[in-house]
């Protein structure tokens, strides 16, 4: 459990405890479930937005909203630079493809499939 002191609160009535409050990440942790954010990750708005907007795949739309160059993803990715502008045009992408592209944007390989 990541749970600091700090964050714990003891409701009291008099001298006796009752009640332990502890954040909620913590509880799911003590339960060995996972956020719903990690359990399901989402796409923002503008990611989306981007897709839409310009009939990009969404390793572009991502890498654009990261603010990160081709270069710094394929190297990121350990990938060559053209082989990622070809990526970014594709709609067929293999599945180790997608996690090496995820790992280097610090996402879910689910987050860059439509």
């Amino acid at each position: 459990m990541s749970a600091h002191t700090n964050d714990i609160q003891i409701i009291r009535q008099g001298n006796k405890p009752l009640f332990a409050v502890i954040p909620y990440e913590d509880y799911l942790d003590l339960l060995g479930k996972k956020q719903e954010s990690e359990a399901n990750p989402t796409i923002p708005h503008d990611v989306v937005g981007l897709v839409i907007n310009n009939g990009w795949n969404l390793v572009k739309a991502w890498r654009r909203h990261l603010g990160l160059s081709q270069k710094e993803l394929a190297k990121r990715a350990g990938i060559s630079q053209p082989a990622l502008s070809q990526i970014e045009h594709s709609d067929n992408l293999r599945s180790a493809t997608l996690e090496k592209l995820a790992r280097a944007m610090e996402l879910k390989p689910e987050q860059l499939v439509d």
